[in-house]
């Protein structure tokens, strides 16, 4: 609560520059207790407009000597009507401002998601790059992303931020310059289309034989290197037009100054909860 953490992000004022990413608390069942624990904010979700069951398990590996870990989940959810019941009960209790994740399989079930939490967070977060889950991709086709924005922006009156595919490792050749490219013309799209921030990044793509479908999404210390060249590349990219919110392997203090000092204006914390426990938000802070 020290003063000279304080700060924004699109216009809402925080207490620290410290959130919880989305993907810990699916279904908003314990948002309060959640911000109890000094987070400057947390997102909630990710909300689909149905339910889901996600992917068959084992869908979670621990890769525990490097605090990190792959996760396959593909967005189980609830859904949309049970979200917006278990944040009605929860908002009176809660000590920082939630953000809600949400996605979908195609435009409509995207807005339709945003539509319905919108009234009841401080701003939506939409999901389109998570690599468990199949179709997402159809919107890093710059056309498509207009479109969704566009549908999302006719109706919108609170902040709107997109979470961004990662960059690809640098041992990806030709292709990880094509990708890059790709990912910056999409921050790009999203900076015309007047969205507030970006977050850098998603898990990492990783194959994992143990998973039941083979992959995953990789997070944790592993991934903090190249999620710090990723926002640096990325803040030089849009300018100063759109915040950006780093995630990806920040579990101290040190790693989230490394965050902030290369173009973040605030970090998002999962896998560094579960591996340091809930003290880690106010070590980091």
């Amino acid at each position: 609560s020290h003063p000279a953490l304080r700060t924004e992000l699109a216009g809402i004022a925080l207490r620290n520059p410290v959130g919880l990413a989305a993907g810990y608390d699916k279904n908003f069942e314990v948002l309060p207790s959640l911000t109890s624990l000094g987070f400057g904010y947390v997102i909630g979700g990710t909300v689909t407009q149905t339910s889901r069951p996600g992917n068959p398990q084992p869908r979670v590996i621990r890769y525990e000597q490097d605090e990190s870990l792959v996760n396959a989940y593909g967005f189980p959810s609830k859904g949309l009507n049970n979200a917006v019941t278990e944040l009605q009960s929860a908002l009176p209790d809660t000590m920082a401002p939630v953000i809600a994740s949400v996605s979908g399989l195609t435009i409509e079930e995207i807005v339709a998601c945003h539509r319905g939490v919108e009234p009841f967070v401080s701003a939506v977060e939409v999901n389109i790059s998570s690599p468990n889950t199949a179709g997402l991709k159809a919107f890093h086709d710059l056309n498509v992303l207009a479109e969704l924005l566009d549908a999302i922006n006719a109706n919108r009156s609170k902040p709107l931020f997109v979470k961004m595919p990662p960059f690809p490792p640098d041992t990806a050749g030709g292709e990880e310059a094509d990708a890059r490219a790709l990912i910056l013309q999409m921050a790009a799209t999203c900076t015309e289309r007047g969205v507030d921030a970006l977050t850098v990044a998603n898990t990492q793509p990783i194959e994992d034989s143990r998973l039941a479908v083979g992959s995953g999404g990789l997070s944790g210390k592993l991934i903090f290197p190249a999620m710090l060249r990723m926002v640096k590349e990325m803040r030089d990219a849009v300018g100063n037009d759109i915040a950006i919110n780093a995630v990806g392997g920040i579990s101290s203090g040190r790693d989230a100054f490394e965050a902030l000092s290369a173009g973040a204006d605030t970090v998002q914390i999962l896998t560094s909860l579960i591996y340091r426990g809930p003290g880690v938000v106010k070590a980091i802070n």
